[in-house]
């Protein structure tokens, strides 16, 4: 099984942390994102694809051919417009079923393991701002019903933490719509799901790097002193 790690983008809120580093690289506990990220994967990933944009050349360094075991291709996104775009990059590497992920935020490896024993899944959670966002409802058999980037008046406080299974079939529904000049993966998933519906699996353990401040955070939890 693949997995697509988003590492393109530039990283702004977590200035002056990105201004020498990209993102996936800053450290927690005195190890990468990166790191942290891959080391969760189920051992049925087994190849890593990896989207590289600012500063990418210091992230192909780092990970080389292989990383934790797994081989790893590089695709490069020059144009920093949205992760659905960056998705289509992978296009014609993709073979079946993959992980969607973002090299932002740590998540559980249980959690992780979960999501890849389901055909297509999303990982969720509750969220107090859920308008931060992508705001998810469910079906009553627990599928996804409706997700919303974002929205201004929440429908529901269950939120999409960033990992996704999805397979090929996902290229049939390319990106519409784009917001501000970024194209953004609900849109997409609203039409995927209704010819393949995507479980709902809500996650234990979702440390979000968003800001500096979250690097503190999540060390206390991973390494407190």
């Amino acid at each position: 099984m693949q997995c697509v790690i988003l590492a393109a983008g530039k990283g702004t809120r977590m200035r002056p942390l990105t201004e020498e580093k990209p993102k996936p690289l800053v450290e927690v506990c005195g190890k990468p994102l990166l790191d942290h990220i891959v080391e969760a994967f189920p051992s049925a990933i087994k190849e890593l694809i990896i989207v590289v944009g600012y500063k990418g050349e210091m992230i192909r360094e780092y990970c080389g051919d292989e990383f934790h075991g797994r081989s790893v291709t590089y695709v490069e996104q020059t144009d920093i417009n949205g992760p659905a775009k960056a998705l289509w990059l992978c296009k014609d590497l993709i073979k079946e079923r993959f992980l969607f992920m973002f090299a932002d935020d740590i998540h559980g490896a249980g959690d992780l393991a979960r999501a890849v024993s389901y055909t297509r899944s999303i990982l969720a959670t509750t969220s107090d701002v859920p308008e931060r966002f992508g705001v998810i409802v469910r079906n009553p058999d627990g599928t996804i019903a409706n997700i919303v980037e974002k929205p201004d008046a929440p429908s529901s406080n269950l939120v999409t933490t960033g990992p996704m299974v999805l397979d090929k079939n996902i290229f049939d529904f390319p990106p519409e719509q784009d917001i501000n000049g970024e194209y953004f993966m609900p849109e997409i998933i609203m039409r995927y799901k209704e010819q393949y519906p995507i479980a709902v699996v809500e996650e234990q353990l979702w440390l979000a790097i968003g800001y500096p401040e979250d690097i503190d955070r999540a060390e206390q939890y991973i390494c407190p002193k």
